[in-house]
């Protein structure tokens, strides 16, 4: 009886942030957002409004007498205001609730303030179960740079949606921001613009309560379909890294976004389609989107990776062969396509599952080839950006039946079951709320 009081009360307080009522809090610009989560450490991020010295307490929810702290951050406008909270003192497979202090003063939030840390299972028991959901495009309006017409960003609910599912994690596909004209040739452009999306009433109960990720994508990144030569690349990864956070930005050998993660028995890869990316005009053989540095830390990862499932998110399509668009089979990149699929073929890698967007609508493809594991590509687009019309037309023969949607929508995926016989229950939910189609994947 006490959950469901809970989960009626935070229901009621999510649709009144909906209604456009943020709390009114001095200082706090937007989040709290739980970032990544290990067993020995998480990390909380937020925004204020100005210079603020911010420090938060948690406790473990079955042993609140018990609070302890992180260190005191000072926000400073160069960073734009923006923090990173470490909690040092967390234990494996806890769920923890934490209050925000600013300026030595609490902050009071309207709706809960939550993390958790991955259990320590292997060996011990069966893997946990968890939930993830994802999706990519929110588009947010700000009506004196948007174009003229009908607004772009709509049914921004679906946040509220998403925040009441009570998933583990969040995993953002790219365009997660969209970078205007006024934007993306400045840092105080970049500042704004993330700023200004990251604010949405609608979006605060759902970041801090859910441990939030994230990849990006050209509008994210810089100007519409942009690749390696944009100029201000620097800025753009160095907002990225101030208003993500994710465990990592690149790897030992390379710059850009890229990280990885674990919870449970899933391997999550994070790409980078962007930084290293060739551009689409160019008339070369041998093109590419990964790059060559990048591709070798995937395929040693994959062939390396112990998991049951291995997710790998990169912002455009991967397996669809509709060649339409920035997906990886257009524009001279299906050498590249070719090459990682025959590289998870030829090594018998099981349970390879891509997370896709920026396409404004959302299907799953699947590869099955006699003697070589399944490859599966979920993508989930768009949440609050224009949708696209016509993806349905799109003639990608690897397409799973009955699983394109249209209207703007999210992705929930469920991992569950004993060891060696895992399986993924794969949503979608429109901005509703409705369930559109389920699909159930067994582990390889």
């Amino acid at each position: 009886m006490i959950k469901h009081i809970t989960n009626i009360t935070f229901f009621i307080l999510a649709i009144t942030c909906a209604r456009g009522q943020q709390p009114d809090i001095p200082l706090l610009q937007s989040g709290p957002m739980p970032g990544y989560a290990d067993m020995r450490e998480a990390v909380i991020w937020l925004q204020t409004t100005g210079e603020t010295s911010v420090y938060a307490t948690y406790w473990d929810r079955e042993h609140p007498e018990m609070i302890m702290r992180t260190g005191t951050v000072n926000t400073l406008k160069v960073e734009a205001h923006t923090a990173k909270l470490i909690a040092d003192q967390v234990e494996p497979g806890r769920t923890y609730d934490y209050r925000l202090y600013f300026n030595d003063r609490p902050v009071d939030l309207p709706y809960p303030a939550v993390f958790k840390t991955p259990p320590l299972w292997k060996y011990r028991t069966n893997p946990p179960d968890f939930t993830i959901l994802t999706g990519s495009c929110a588009y947010i309006n700000q009506p004196e740079y948007d174009r003229s017409g009908k607004p772009y960003g709509g049914d921004y609910r679906i946040f509220t949606h998403m925040a009441a599912q009570n998933a583990d994690l969040m995993l953002w596909l790219g365009d997660n921001v969209y970078l205007r004209e006024p934007d993306w040739n400045t840092r105080t452009g970049f500042y704004k613009r993330y700023t200004h999306t990251r604010s949405l009433p609608e979006l605060q109960a759902f970041l801090a309560s859910t441990h939030h990720y994230a990849i990006w994508d050209d509008h994210d990144y810089g100007p519409d379909n942009c690749n390696k030569s944009f100029f201000n690349k620097n800025t753009a990864l160095e907002t990225f890294r101030l208003f993500w956070a994710n465990p990592t930005f690149g790897t030992c050998s390379t710059d850009g976004i890229t990280t990885s993660f674990q919870w449970g028995d899933v391997d999550f890869f994070l790409l980078d389609n962007r930084w290293f990316r060739d551009p689409d005009e160019l008339n070369e053989e041998g093109k590419s989107i990964i790059g060559d540095d990048q591709m070798e830390w995937l395929t040693d990862n994959l062939v390396s990776s112990r998991a049951t499932f291995k997710f790998v998110a990169i912002g455009g399509q991967f397996l669809s062969d509709a060649a339409t668009a920035e997906m990886h089979s257009a524009n001279g990149f299906d050498a590249e396509r070719e090459k990682l699929i025959s590289f998870i073929q030829n090594h018998q890698i099981k349970n390879v599952v891509f997370l896709t967007g920026d396409v404004h609508f959302s299907e799953i493809s699947v590869l099955k080839a006699e003697s070589k594991p399944a490859i599966y590509d979920f993508t989930f687009s768009t949440l609050s950006a224009g949708p696209n019309s016509s993806g349905e037309s799109w003639k990608n023969t690897l397409r799973m039946p009955g699983t394109v949607v249209m209207d703007r929508n999210y992705g929930m995926i469920s991992i569950s079951g004993p060891a060696k016989a895992r399986k993924l229950t794969v949503s979608c939910y429109d901005a509703d709320n409705r369930k559109r189609w389920e699909k159930v994947i067994e582990q390889e």
